[in-house]
């Protein structure tokens, strides 16, 4: 859990939202369809920062749903303040560890889509075992992505995008890759600049982009 500054708008939101857009652990199987009142195609982004970019989505496409996960407080109470703002429907968040979301409240072939963006890339060496894209990891996303449905990740570290694509090319029965050259994807147009995007891009950084179809 990471508290960070939070803005008093940002608290007023998770106080006042969170019992109608919040999503609260439970070590138990939590039914999507009850969560949102009804059934759609289904998006989860982990680690979503602010939430700019949930939220762009959610305007952009209120025929699905967006599940969000982000264990920076502020950030779920700025994506609050987007929701209703907006008057969308479709937000759902949680502020818990999203191994432990997949693991024990996501049923099984629940997602149509998973949404990784510039998630840390633990820079150092030492600590690349953090990465959070790796072989178990993938593997518990392979059983909760429905088949079809997409994983879409984007880094702006070449060497963790190297890994993304070597750990995910290790799972041929699992994943497909979308890209026809077997590596990396235009970036899509309708993806809203992260802060770590546009991060990325003062300092100088490249973006990679990686899409793989659940088969």
């Amino acid at each position: 859990m990471r508290t960070g500054r939070m803005t008093s708008g940002q608290a007023r939101a998770l106080e006042v939202l969170w019992p109608r857009y919040g999503v609260d652990y439970l070590p138990a199987p939590l039914s999507l369809d009850q969560l949102f009142g009804r059934r759609a195609p289904r998006t989860l982004e982990i680690g979503f920062g602010n939430g700019d970019h949930l939220a762009s989505l959610a305007r952009a496409h209120p025929e699905r749903d967006y599940l969000g996960i982000e264990v920076h407080r502020p950030g779920v109470g700025h994506l609050f303040m987007q929701v209703e703002a907006d008057g969308l429907t479709n937000v759902r968040a949680s502020a818990h560890d999203a191994v432990e979301v997949l693991r024990d409240q996501l049923a099984p072939a629940s997602l149509d889509e998973v949404l990784v963006l510039f998630p840390d890339p633990w820079h150092k060496k030492r600590h690349h075992k953090r990465r959070l894209i790796q072989p178990p990891f993938v593997g518990l996303l392979a059983t909760r992505i429905a088949a079809g449905g997409v994983l879409r990740l984007a880094t702006d570290w070449e060497d963790y995008a190297l890994q993304m694509l070597e750990v995910l090319d290790a799972a041929p029965t699992l994943f497909a890759n979308l890209s026809p050259a077997g590596d990396w994807m235009p970036r899509p147009e309708e993806r809203a600049p992260t802060r770590f995007e546009k991060r990325g891009a003062r300092l100088g950084h490249g973006v990679w982009d990686l899409a793989f179809r659940r088969l």
